[in-house]
């Protein structure tokens, strides 16, 4: 019986939200309510949803060359990546991810930060429950909607009108790659005072999108 009802709690949205767009997210709804305790009066909830096409393919490009650029192959999960990280974190004694976006996208919509192993195993969970009833222009469009960029600010459309003033159709390779290089850490990395790092992620990040081939490469999605 349990089981059943944890099957029906968790496949259940993640069925209906593979047509249904996303009203909100867990995390949007964690900043939230963390704001509210902290008697945050001004904070708002920047989040505007924008179908595929309606947003620069710019910005689905530098997602994909900033944080997954196996996105169209692998199955959710990146194994290379994760052997990478983990001898980085034995060695360095850190505690760095190799998140995928599908990864990414199960645990802002569904899970709250943290490196539990109850957690870990959700998010694990629902990135299979995504991978296998989700097309990969799916998963991509949800990250870009739902991604946060900035204090309050969630997803590509609200990131390029607050952040940057342009319309989220008409971002240029630059703009794109400028919002994807805060994607490791929004809280500290500003998109409209960008440090010296930010820029030269940026700059890889440009390099990146080239060498995939540029707008090209979301073919295979």
């Amino acid at each position: 019986m349990a089981l059943c009802v944890f099957l029906v709690m968790t496949a259940g949205p993640v069925l209906v939200l593979r047509h249904l767009d996303p009203p909100t997210s867990a995390f949007m709804l964690r900043a939230k309510w963390q704001a509210l305790r902290g008697g945050r009066e001004d904070y708002r909830t920047r989040y505007v949803w924008l179908d595929w096409e309606k947003i620069s393919p710019n910005a689905a490009l530098a997602v994909i060359a900033a944080e997954d650029q196996l996105f169209p192959h692998h199955a959710g999960f990146d194994l290379q990546a994760i052997r990478r990280a983990w001898k980085r974190n034995q060695r360095d004694g850190t505690m760095r991810g190799a998140s995928t976006i599908s990864q990414q996208v199960a645990k802002n919509l569904f899970l709250w930060p943290g490196k539990s192993m109850v957690r870990k195993g959700l998010e694990a969970w629902f990135t299979a429950l995504i991978e296998m009833t989700w097309s990969k222009r799916r998963t991509l469009e949800v990250y870009l909607n739902i991604a946060q960029f900035d204090d309050g600010v969630y997803g590509v459309p609200a990131a390029s009108t607050y952040l940057l003033h342009r319309p989220p159709g008409s971002l240029s390779a630059g703009d794109a790659a400028l919002l994807a290089a805060v994607l490791p850490n929004p809280r500290r990395l500003r998109v409209q005072a960008p440090s010296r790092y930010v820029l030269d992620r940026r700059a890889w990040i440009m390099r990146q999108m080239r060498q995939l081939g540029g707008v090209a490469y979301l073919d295979e999605l």
